[in-house]
């Protein structure tokens, strides 16, 4: 693997900060997508999810809830355990931005009111994951070390 794209995908330069923002943020995502995908906590699963999206003008409903179901229960796991945050977070916050700008844009900022605000928060703290990276305690740094370091390995010896 390109050693320059390694460091961009795996590097971090988060500290104990991103662990602070993933793991929460994470199972939160994780769950609003297993609402979306299962059903669980209260959701409504595919057939219901997709239904709601295709009356608002999201469609095709089925296909629009399994994505954005699926960036936000998969995306959210790969947050809880820093695992490919850049690219888990890059598709989480476009994710919340289409929730935001599809669905809560018109009622304004606040959430009482079905506003933005969350989605927004989301997107910012999603958004900020995806420039900073994992931090220290992701498994993103575990893969940086097994790729990156076996081909600095390989070029030293060469």
């Amino acid at each position: 693997m390109n050693s320059t794209f390694t460091q961009a995908l795996f590097r971090s330069t988060g500290g104990y900060a991103a662990l602070i923002l993933r793991v929460p943020v994470g199972l939160i995502l994780a769950a609003h997508g297993a609402q979306k995908l299962f059903g669980w906590f209260g959701g409504y699963g595919l057939e219901g999810t997709g239904q709601w999206l295709a009356s608002i003008g999201l469609a095709p409903g089925y296909l629009m809830a399994l994505l954005a179901g699926g960036a936000e229960f998969f995306g959210g796991l790969a947050l809880v355990l820093g695992l490919l945050t850049r690219p888990a977070a890059l598709v989480l916050a476009f994710t919340m931005l289409v929730a935001m700008f599809a669905v809560h844009i018109g009622n304004g900022l606040f959430m009482a009111n079905n506003g933005y605000e969350y989605a927004l928060t989301l997107s910012v703290v999603t958004l900020a994951l995806a420039i900073q990276g994992g931090g220290r305690f992701a498994l993103d740094n575990r893969l940086l070390a097994r790729l990156g370091g076996g081909e600095l390995r390989q070029r030293v010896v060469e």
